[in-house]
């Protein structure tokens, strides 16, 4: 058999599971398997596949029939154009999240803090962007953060970044000129409405702090301008109906020049504040 009657195969199984972009997923999945980049699977169709392929394949198949993420199955997300590993112990690297990544670059700065780094994309991406900077990701999970180290050595960026478990900054010492964070902030009355690829695979931990959702963002605001020098700036990304609550948390513990920034979809994806000279 080969390649394109692979995916012949394949995609009817997909669509059969529910899965929404079954052909999308199949040519992801059987460019894995194959061990090519998905962008050269066309090369590669009419290609006999080997027993060892094949068993990849419908191995990979299988788990996307449980629902089980892309990331997970190849083990590799692209994020901010580059390719970050993903297990089921770190939240899988939106696009959103971006955003994130876009207004902390807007700024010099030369040394970050990282809260609930998870895979390190976000912090990882900041210093890509900016060569003479250091940070520090922190997690409470020990096994997020074996991701995230082994993120940073396979980027090349062990040398300028650090992880460490801390509860937010509890466990944080000295000062930074930015502070990001992309904290759970899935209500407990939303969860049951994710999808089962969120709500079954991916770490409860890092989607909700359970309640309103709000629980990340207060110990943040109340604990992030102790590690921030003055002038220095704090951005979390938040979910779309939460920019005024997470605002007046900011404005409440005195940090200033508070702003939103939105999405590609239009969403609130971004509040961002300084903390005064």
């Amino acid at each position: 058999m080969n390649g394109q009657a692979a995916l012949r195969l394949a995609v009817p199984r997909l669509r059969d599971a529910g899965i929404a972009d079954a052909t999308r997923d199949a040519r992801v999945l059987l460019a894995f398997a194959l061990g090519v980049a998905s962008d050269r699977l066309t090369l590669h169709l009419p290609d006999e596949l080997d027993n060892l392929a094949w068993d990849r394949f419908d191995a990979a198949l299988n788990a996307r029939e449980q629902r089980q993420p892309v990331s997970q199955i190849t083990g590799q997300r692209l994020f901010w154009g580059q390719s970050f590993l993903v297990t089921p112990d770190v939240l899988d690297p939106r696009p959103e999240t971006e955003g994130l990544v876009a207004a902390a670059l807007e700024r010099p700065f030369v040394r970050i803090l990282d809260l609930g780094t998870g895979s390190g994309c976000v912090l990882l991406s900041c210093l890509s962007g900016m060569q003479v900077a250091t940070g520090l990701g922190v997690d409470v999970s020990q096994a997020a953060l074996l991701v995230a180290h082994a993120n940073a050595e396979r980027l090349n960026l062990a040398a300028r970044s650090q992880f460490a478990v801390s509860d937010w900054c509890k466990q944080v010492s000295g000062r930074f000129d930015l502070i990001v964070s992309n904290p759970p902030y899935i209500a407990a009355t939303e969860m049951a409405s994710l999808s089962p690829e969120v709500r079954n695979w991916e770490p409860h931990l890092a989607l909700t702090p359970g309640g309103d959702g709000l629980d990340a963002y207060r110990a943040i605001a109340v604990q992030a301008p102790a590690r921030l020098m003055s002038g220095g700036r704090i951005m979390v990304e938040i979910g779309p109906t939460q920019a005024a609550s997470v605002a007046q948390l900011f404005t409440a513990q005195g940090l200033v020049q508070i702003e939103v920034r939105r999405d590609f979809d239009g969403r609130d994806r971004v509040v961002m504040a300084v903390k005064p000279d």
